[in-house]
């Protein structure tokens, strides 16, 4: 009763977020400079003042805020993300066509990161203060101080160009049609260097709060109580040093894994990878603002779910956290 509770509750408080959200975003997007009507009137080779108003009035650009807004939220209200200027093609279709690709590369990156930043830390911790110690730490920090998009060219330049071990752009082989266990396979050649880059920013903070949580939890009592009894170093660090330290890991990751769609626009960009971070960056550049609301509206979406999923997680990672409150 207590779970179903706290899952109403949530539910409430990620409605408000994201209508929030939505009314945030619309405000910030009418304050940005540029006119949309403008630029499509310029591409149309037509920039006389009567076409620009006429364009203005076919895309409702012409009533105040307030009007734009209120007509907005009933859309919104009703699945209705808008129509796209540049497109021509309804802006949920849009996203669509492009979520799978951004959720498939963001959750691969998540994983990744994830997975080797916090082996990384607890390989740093168990061996503290020698060598091996000394080299993860140095690598954490330099990945963790480096560009993103320096790492994309970089790799694209060595893999890729160089050693011709990596597919650099798009997420499939141009006109190879390939269909079954060929097409994965080759999607996940692909995948490969943006989930790796776009990873390992996030694997230098994962391995650092791992190793500093590792380290206080081991200084704890129970764990030399534990070592006190005999019990084995590694069976220590299995059992009761990482199930705590794990708690702070998995609280920064929930929030960290909304932040990978924004590393995500650099990656896709570089690699030409058709997710919704390309999209955004393209609508940004043409001025198509109902692209822009409806990517910021997906965005928030999955960010607010990410971290429902992660509060009702956390009664499994530790039980002494109560869900309700």
């Amino acid at each position: 009763m207590k779970t179903l509770e706290f899952l109403i509750q949530r539910l409430v408080k990620a409605v408000i977020v994201v209508l929030g959200v939505v009314i945030l975003n619309f405000l910030l997007i009418q304050l940005a400079p540029g006119d949309p009507a403008s630029v499509l009137a310029g591409e149309a080779g037509a920039g006389d003042e009567q076409f620009i108003a006429q364009l203005r009035a076919q895309f409702g650009l012409d009533q105040p805020v307030y009007v734009q807004l209120w007509s907005y939220l009933q859309n919104i209200l009703s699945g209705d993300l808008g129509y796209s200027y540049r497109n021509q093609v309804p802006v949920a279709q849009l996203i669509m066509e492009r979520l799978p690709a951004t959720l498939l590369l963001t959750g691969s990156a998540f994983i990744f990161s994830l997975i080797l930043g916090v082996v990384l830390g607890v390989l740093a911790a168990y061996k503290r203060g020698s060598f091996g110690d000394s080299l993860i730490m140095t690598g954490a920090l330099i990945f963790y101080a480096t560009p993103l998009f320096w790492v994309a060219l970089m790799a694209v330049l060595v893999f890729s160009i160089h050693l011709d071990l990596l597919p650099p752009f798009d997420m499939e082989t141009i006109g190879a049609n390939y269909t079954g266990w060929a097409r994965v396979v080759d999607i996940a050649h692909h995948l490969v260097l943006p989930t790796v880059t776009l990873g390992l920013f996030f694997t230098a903070v994962y391995t650092r709060l791992t190793r500093a949580s590792m380290l206080e939890v081991m200084n704890l009592d129970f764990v030399k109580t534990a070592r006190a009894k005999g019990v084995p170093k590694g069976r220590i660090i299995r059992r009761h040093v990482l199930r705590n330290a794990i708690l702070p890991v998995f609280t920064f990751a929930s929030v960290q894994a909304g932040q990978l769609v924004g590393g995500a626009v650099l990656t896709e960009t570089v690699f030409a990878w058709p997710g919704i971070g390309r999209l955004m960056f393209d609508a940004l550049m043409q001025r198509d603002y109902p692209v822009l609301l409806g990517v910021f509206l997906v965005t928030a979406i999955v960010v607010v779910l990410v971290n429902l999923v992660t509060d009702l997680l956390y009664r499994f990672v530790d039980p002494r956290i109560e869900t309700a409150r």
